[in-house]
């Protein structure tokens, strides 16, 4: 289909046009045949064709238009990017693959090596804050760039990228900013900014507050893009003790290139002034907390202290201040504070062992703005005073065996009393004074706050007597000395040979040796129900 022969004499001819990029070459058969007897005069040859090649193809680039970044300021001959232009003539013949090289577009910043198609910069101190993109066109041409050769075009788009080449500056020398004094600690005050021609990382800024007389009461901390530096409130502000600061800020790069550090300082200073703006305060007092000692015992409407309270606001130094208490601190309603003097006194008896400590809570507020309540926690201990008289702590009863000897402990009795002393409960015991001379018992004090209760004889019966009845006499050792008499009941009782009770009831001993008839009626009566039921049961 591309190739014909004539028959007559043996000249090939192609009837298509040829194109090397698409066959370089051909394979034919031939054979002569003769005519008048039809037959062939020799075998098949084998004929190759092979296409030689002319410049019909222009240079391309396939990977095109190109696109390349590089770092602001780079030096002359810095490489760009590299790139490669395809021909699809033969390169072994002739220059028709031979590609040279050449820019159209972006002189004087680019140039392009001829041979290998690498662009480089060709003009220092390129500004991308002057001018970021840049757009180079590149031609490839064949035939060694001689004239006649085919060329092929591509574009480049080049964009600086940034480098810390810019110091910061802010805007003002001076920031003029106002907060309330009622703003709390944390709250922020204002944000500045130092502007940085560089952008991304180049532009992060660190703040910090290096001189003024703000620098204890203010802080400065960077927003996180780390672009603004934020003012925020670090100590309680006061208008009436100070009204204005200072603040002496400084903005500095965070990340420093070094090869440009002579365009630096790379951080720039400014001053900010702080007003503090007077709000209406509720009134103080004089301390942030009262504490105060009340003995029991004191005397009702007595002042035992008085609170003191005053408007810190400049403006309102004459104002008068009513106080009162809480009454959610003081349920019981034992105190009360005089509404003008602030004096406070008691109205109810004080018990310290019902309670010890009370914790009021006294309000001051502002005659002329009702709203303008200040409050402070007062504290109040109450004193111990010995107004409790010591009794027994839980015997009250006890017991003395039939067969108990003289001087045979039977009981060891303490004493209980709810004061505190402070240096500890002494107790003394004895017996009142109408059973000192008792002929069955007697009681020795331990000192120790406890005391014994001993027989004084044996020979003990239930028969002739089954109680007694033992009135001890108990004091403490506090001014004023508080008695008291506890009666402990003592039992007689029959105990087994280890001296375990076995029986305190004087009834026992008239009981009869046998059972009344009665008695075995019922017994026996339980055990017939006990039978039929057991029968009833095996039955079912």
């Amino acid at each position: 289909t591309t190739f014909t022969i004539d028959d007559s004499t043996g000249d090939i001819h192609a009837i298509k046009r040829l194109d090397r990029e698409v066959k370089a070459q051909y394979l034919l058969r031939a054979q002569a045949w003769n005519r008048q007897t039809d037959r062939p005069l020799e075998p098949e040859s084998e004929f190759i064709v092979k296409i030689q090649d002319i410049n019909d193809n222009e240079p391309k680039f396939l990977d095109g238009p190109y696109q390349a970044t590089i770092p602001e300021m780079s030096t002359i001959g810095t490489e760009v990017i590299r790139m490669t232009a395809t021909d699809a003539d033969d390169p072994t013949y002739g220059n028709s693959a031979r590609v040279v090289y050449s820019i159209l577009q972006g002189q004087p910043y680019f140039s392009v090596e001829p041979k290998t198609g690498v662009v480089r910069v060709s003009l220092a101190g390129m500004d991308r804050e002057v001018r970021e993109n840049y757009s180079v066109i590149i031609q490839a041409k064949d035939m060694g760039g001689q004239l006649g050769g085919l060329t092929g075009t591509t574009a480049v788009n080049i964009t600086l990228s940034d480098v810390n080449d810019n110091p910061p500056m802010f805007d003002q020398k001076l920031y003029q900013m106002s907060v309330p004094e009622s703003a709390l600690v944390g709250s922020v005050v204002g944000r500045i900014r130092a502007k940085d021609r560089d952008i991304g990382i180049n532009a992060e800024m660190r703040y910090s507050i290096i001189d003024g007389d703000g620098r204890d009461t203010f802080d400065i901390n960077t927003d996180p893009t780390n672009l603004f530096g934020i003012i925020t409130i670090k100590k309680p502000l006061n208008f009436e003790s100070k009204a204005s600061y200072t603040l002496k800020i400084e903005g500095a790069n965070i990340h420093l290139d070094h090869r440009f550090l002579d365009k630096g300082p790379f951080s720039h200073v400014t001053i900010v002034h702080v007003s503090v703006e007077d709000v209406d305060e509720p009134p103080e007092f004089g301390s942030a907390a009262y504490y105060i000692e009340v003995p029991e015992d004191a005397e009702i409407s007595k002042v035992f202290m008085t609170v003191s309270a005053r408007d810190p606001d400049a403006a309102n130094t004459s104002i008068s201040t009513r106080y009162s208490i809480e009454r959610t601190t003081d349920l019981g309603k034992y105190f009360y504070i005089d509404i003008t003097s602030g004096a406070l006194m008691t109205v109810l008896p004080l018990d310290r062992e019902e309670i010890s400590w009370h914790n009021i809570t006294v309000l001051a507020m502002e005659m002329n703005n009702p709203r303008m309540i200040g409050s402070v926690s007062v504290v109040v201990k109450i004193l111990d005073v010995n107004d409790n008289p010591p009794s027994l702590t839980q015997y009250f009863e006890a017991f003395v065996c039939e067969r108990a000897n003289a001087g045979q402990l039977i009981q060891t009795v303490t004493a209980v009393d709810p004061d505190d002393p402070l240096g500890g409960h002494h107790f003394y015991y004895s017996l009142a004074p109408e059973a000192a001379n008792n002929p069955n018992f007697t009681l020795r004090d331990n000192q120790d706050n406890t005391a014994w209760i001993l027989t004084r004889r044996g020979g003990w019966s239930q028969q002739d007597q089954s109680v007694y009845y033992l009135p001890i006499f108990i004091s403490d050792g506090e001014q004023p000395v508080q008695t008291s008499t506890s009666t402990l009941t003592i039992r007689v009782c029959s105990c087994d040979v280890d001296g375990n009770v076995m029986s305190c009831n004087a009834e026992a001993y008239h009981l009869p040796a046998s059972l009344s008839r009665g008695a075995l009626i019922a017994i026996l009566a339980c055990i017939f129900v006990l039978l039929v039921m057991i029968l009833l049961m095996l039955s079912l």
